[in-house]
């Protein structure tokens, strides 16, 4: 690394670095890039200081205190970086503005009637006999049925999908991660309904991609979460979280969710089977499994009756 070097130079060498470590984070290397092209937007090229990391922190599109404390945290990091060959680099402070971390925003749990609202709608959408709705709406059905990643899920490859054995192979997921991901017989069957239609699709058969549209190419991140906006919106869907709008990752947090409620109504050691959860939703320890697990109504209340006190007879 130059010191001389441009910040946005700084930072693509510090995320590819990165990237051959296995870190894959799509968001951090976003906000990033953001830092890097304000500081040299600024005019600013000498070495990375806290006074122009902090400027860049607080100056989020909502100006929350706790966004500003997430951002400096990615900045930390990529300053750790620098410091090994520029010691001039100042490394942010935790605290500069205030907890960092341990605050988890609650999530939207959709019921099954919102689920198969979403499916539904997105199966609907125009024009007609076209593989965008029918794509969108498989895609939406597998991450509510395995707790996928949105972008595990555009990404699979026809080879990733044996249908016959009903496993899903996740290939260099987040982390650079894989693993098997065992169907349930009606998610299995849902996918086989979708490849022979897609198959129809001349131009969909040449691709080795597993969901695509008309044109036979892959359906991005990005046109996932702008149909699933249209769509929320079309649903007039109000959060019942603390998030301004229902998300896509939801699915994932009811996926986990509704997971243990079934194992605790079922009576199963939950304990036992979390390592197990956390392996197939991709986490590499279950303290981030339980991270997405939600206070529903219905785990309350069976936590409740499994945690009764039990009743003694005789004098005290």
């Amino acid at each position: 690394m130059n010191t001389h070097s441009t910040m946005i130079e700084r930072v693509q060498e510090f995320l590819s670095a990165r990237r051959q470590a296995g870190f894959t984070s799509k968001i951090e290397a976003e906000r990033l890039i953001c830092f890097a092209r304000f500081t040299d937007d600024s005019g600013y090229h000498g070495s990375l200081t806290t006074e122009v990391a902090s400027r860049w922190a607080a100056a989020s599109k909502h100006r929350r205190r706790l966004t500003a404390a997430h951002r400096l945290a990615m900045v930390r990091r990529f300053a750790r970086y620098c410091l090994r060959f520029d010691p001039a680099t100042e490394i942010p402070p935790v605290g500069f503005f205030g907890p960092e971390g341990g605050r988890r925003l609650t999530p939207h749990i959709y019921t099954h009637q919102e689920v198969r609202a979403l499916i539904e709608a997105a199966g609907a959408l125009p024009p007609t006999r076209s593989l965008r709705g029918v794509t969108c709406a498989t895609i939406f059905g597998l991450i509510a049925a395995t707790g996928l990643r949105t972008g595990e899920a555009t990404a699979l490859k026809r080879s990733d999908v044996d249908l016959k054995r009903g496993l899903l192979h996740i290939r260099r997921a987040k982390g650079g991660k894989s693993r098997e991901v065992p169907l349930h017989p009606t998610a299995a069957r849902a996918l086989q309904q979708y490849a022979l239609r897609r198959d129809r699709k001349v131009r969909s058969a040449d691709t080795d991609a597993f969901f695509v549209f008309d044109r036979g190419r892959p359906p991005s991140i990005g046109t996932v979460e702008q149909v699933f906006r249209q769509l929320r919106q079309q649903l007039q869907w109000r959060a019942r979280g603390a998030h301004p709008a229902p998300r896509i990752c939801d699915l994932r947090h009811r996926f986990i969710t509704y997971q243990l409620t079934r194992w605790h109504a079922e009576g199963i050691n939950v304990d036992q089977r979390m390592l197990a959860l956390s392996t197939y939703v991709g986490h590499t320890h279950p303290s981030f499994t339980h991270w997405y697990v939600t206070a529903t109504p219905e785990l309350m209340a069976i936590a409740t009756r499994r945690c009764q006190p039990l009743k003694t007879g005789g004098a005290a």
